[in-house]
């Protein structure tokens, strides 16, 4: 998850220059911070472009939020097939994102945060990423009876582990935390296993 450079959207249309530079302001800086002035400057379009595309600043938010959903995703379900096997793959996947310089925190958790109350289609776009992050996730447990429960209980963990690399701004103590807390789900897996296979039938 690297931030996009100028030479990435010279050849762009003027709809995916827009979206691009919204991108890496929105994230850098923050929604409200970022005028629809500024995105228009930076992406080096007219004002009668911009708003062609995206007719108000509700519409471009929505665009980026998708954007960066299927962006992310793409990244994350990539990190997790490089960097290993299973549930080992996560922290090391988690490490590559949170030591990017570009790192400012998850996108959803952030905008949540500023839109949320304003603009209820942030919530659900919102919530449809962390669905999203929970399935993959639930990808590198092996199957079992508690595998949704201990899915969730882990995508709980990385996003406190997201917020607490952001607020840190260092990665380690976020990436330390949550590999206990997965050594211990999988300490208690092993046991649960071991105890079914004890028992009578």
């Amino acid at each position: 998850m690297h931030q996009t450079e100028p030479s990435d959207i010279q050849n762009l249309s003027a709809r995916e220059r827009i979206l691009l530079t919204a991108h890496d302001l929105f994230y850098r800086e923050g929604i409200r911070a970022t005028g629809i002035d500024r995105v228009i400057a930076a992406s080096g379009v007219t004002k009668v472009t911009f708003y062609r595309h995206f007719p108000s600043k509700n519409d471009l938010i929505l665009a980026f939020l998708e954007y960066r959903h299927q962006r992310w995703m793409d990244w994350f379900t990539d990190a997790l097939q490089r960097k290993g096997k299973g549930l080992k793959a996560l922290v090391p996947a988690l490490a590559e994102w949170f030591g990017a310089e570009d790192f400012r925190g998850c996108a959803f958790i952030n905008s949540v945060g500023e839109l949320g109350s304003t603009l209820p289609e942030v919530i659900a776009i919102s919530q449809r990423h962390k669905q999203d992050m929970l399935a993959a996730i639930t990808t590198l447990l092996p199957p079992s009876k508690q595998r949704d429960r201990d899915a969730q209980a882990i995508a709980l963990a990385v996003d406190g582990a997201i917020i607490r690399a952001q607020f840190d701004q260092a990665p380690d103590a976020a990436l330390q935390s949550l590999e206990r807390i997965l050594k211990s789900l999988q300490t208690s897996a092993t046991q649960r296993t071991s105890a079914a296979k004890s028992t009578p039938h």
